[in-house]
């Protein structure tokens, strides 16, 4: 039944392509995702249409069903290239399956761009460009977010080796760039503003890859890393339950699902209530969206989280591809942004339009 959903949902994308009808005289630029369905890839689309239409070409954007249909993406891929388009932009979802593609892209002159997370070990020459969101900066603002709420500056003020303050960190792997960026992005950012203030007295602790031990051999705060085995949600909420055992101040997730894992360590976020819940004190600051992770942020229970900005992936992926394919110099690598959003802002109208359920 999946398989014949999928190949509906194919037929129709291709019906829609067959049906396009654009301008002879303007350049065609293919625009291939990971995915097509969720609202984050709609934002995506929106914000290459509004670069399609201020730089005069015209785009598809399109995407197979889910971001696990790598074969369906390779066909799009190999439609797309059959028409020998001005320029591509592309967010591969297997790097290795399109190995030919992109060799074959190279060899006939048309400029790739990558989006997105991108194309990740590319052969050399043939990705120009990659918009992306950068998260090293992304995890930062995270750091500066959590810092400057008032009762975490305060606890820090107050640490003494003899009673340290635990700032939790929730990441979903050690192993992707998205993972180990924002990760390592929290994690530096936090270190260095703990420091101003607690020179020589700041460790981070819980995972070989992150360790570092306080300068001075003493303690006064520890920045605590734990990583599931998975990112399934019974190992996210068995990681949360590991870090709140340790009475944190802070917990930081490197994206939904580990909020997910949280929300579920707290009784459905019960736990986490302002006025009377067991972990009251404990600020969370998670990242991207969903309407789970907004829910919980509209009550309080999650101080902010974190999220991409779709709409200048989008933006930037046709921007960049228009330079490529007039044969303008381009970075390799753009940063797209990211932006900080709580229960204060979310509905504004320059963030609204960047949270997706």
């Amino acid at each position: 039944m999946k398989k014949i959903l999928a190949l509906v949902v194919v037929l129709a994308m291709v019906f829609v392509m067959s049906a396009t009808v654009f301008a002879a005289d303007r350049p065609y630029v293919s625009v291939v995702s990971k995915g097509f369905q969720h609202q984050f890839w709609q934002v995506v689309a929106q914000g290459s249409q509004d670069a399609a239409d201020e730089y005069g070409v015209d785009i598809l954007f399109q995407g197979p069903p889910s971001e696990n249909d790598i074969a369906i993406q390779v066909d799009m891929l190999n439609t797309e290239l059959a028409k020998n388009p001005a320029a591509l932009a592309f967010a591969a979802l297997d790097t290795e399956s399109v190995t030919e593609q992109l060799l074959d892209a190279k060899e006939r002159g048309i400029p790739v761009v990558a989006f997105d997370s991108g194309v990740p070990g590319a052969p050399e020459g043939t990705v120009l460009s990659t918009a992306s969101t950068d998260n090293e900066a992304a995890g930062a603002l995270a750091a500066e977010r959590m810092f400057a709420v008032p009762a975490v500056r305060a606890a820090i003020d107050a640490a003494t080796p003899e009673n340290p303050v635990i700032i939790g960190v929730i990441g979903h792997d050690a192993t992707s760039a998205s993972g180990i960026g924002r990760t390592v992005g929290f994690l530096t950012k936090m270190w260095e503003l703990a420091s101003s203030v607690k020179p020589d007295e700041v460790a981070i602790t819980g995972h070989v890859r992150y360790e570092l031990p306080a300068d001075s051999g003493n303690t006064s705060v520890e920045l605590s890393v734990a990583i599931p085995p998975t990112q399934q949600s019974m190992d996210a909420q068995t990681a949360a339950q590991g870090v709140l055992q340790k009475n944190p101040v802070g917990i930081f997730t490197s994206n939904e699902g580990m909020v997910v894992g949280i929300l579920a360590a707290t009784n459905d976020g019960q736990d986490l209530d302002r006025e009377n819940g067991v972990y009251k004190d404990v600020i969370v600051v998670g990242f991207d969206s969903s309407s789970t992770l907004k829910n919980a942020i509209r009550n309080n229970w999650v101080y902010g989280a974190i999220s991409q900005d779709p709409y200048m992936i989008g933006y930037m992926a046709v921007e960049l591809a228009v330079k490529a394919m007039n044969g303008e110099a381009i970075p390799e690598i753009v940063d797209t942004g990211a932006v900080f959003y709580d229960a204060g802002n979310m509905d504004d109208e320059k963030i609204a339009p960047l949270l997706y359920d």
